[in-house]
């Protein structure tokens, strides 16, 4: 009988830690995975304070879990959505600016210091954060070039930037050397602007966060914009 309950309890144990180690995996399965496409996107409420700045809250599948993101749009300094024919040949490149404001959502290119066109953009999830290290999904703050372009991107073109400069890494040395991120921490790179996989532009338009700390446009937008700037194109991006 001894030896029966033995059993028992032996079996027991097995299927409870079987059952744990289920679990765990499950629990395990629920992390974002950053690089799963996104799906099922619909907005769950949307609020206007009457002065152009927005709250929007969307809800989205991305990878095995379903996301809810708030997202909050500032109102720009008088962009609108410009339209005006531009001969890319008869630019001059070193006259042209690129200008990202992470809080009005908006990619603005100006020549001569005038705006001639303005975009819709998405960023990191957290677009009010300046980037700090990698993996922070963050979109980086500051003055910047385009040291390179990439007409075959997985998300249609690839314009890459100077990140991390100077000033990037005068900022990462210090919060690493205050103790405020871990030693081990990376710098991080590899951020551009770029396009959206086909068929997503309504997450450019709905404002989701859904980059690893790049700057996305529409597919539309992001070939326009390849096709006027070139390697040294200035880009300054603020919050």
């Amino acid at each position: 009988m001894n030896k029966l309950k033995c059993s028992f309890w032996a079996l027991a144990s097995v299927f409870c830690l079987t059952l744990l180690g289920t679990w765990r995996s499950q629990a395990q399965g629920l992390k974002v995975d950053e690089s799963a496409p996104v799906k099922n996107l619909k907005v769950l409420s949307e609020e206007s304070d009457g002065k152009g700045h927005i709250t929007r809250v969307v809800q989205y599948s991305k990878g095995n879990i379903r996301v809810t993101e708030t997202i909050f749009i500032t109102k720009g300094p008088s962009i609108r959505e410009l339209a005006l024919p531009i001969k890319a040949d008869t630019l001059i490149k070193n006259l042209l600016e690129i200008v990202v404001s992470k809080s009005s959502y908006r990619v603005g290119l100006y020549y001569r210091k005038r705006l001639i066109r303005s975009y819709k953009a998405v960023f990191g999830p957290n677009p009010r954060l300046n980037k700090i290290m990698e993996g922070d999904r963050n979109t980086p703050e500051g003055m910047f070039t385009i040291t390179n372009k990439n007409p075959g991107s997985k998300y249609t073109k690839f314009m890459g930037l100077s990140y991390p400069n100077d000033s990037a890494y005068q900022r990462f040395n210090k919060l690493k050397a205050a103790g405020k991120i871990p030693s081990t921490a990376r710098i991080g790179g590899d951020v551009g602007i770029h396009g959206i996989w086909k068929g997503g532009d309504d997450m450019i338009e709905m404002g989701v966060g859904w980059t690893d700390g790049c700057v996305a446009l529409k597919n539309k937008d992001i070939e326009e914009l390849f096709s006027l700037v070139g390697v040294g194109t200035r880009v300054t991006i603020k919050r």
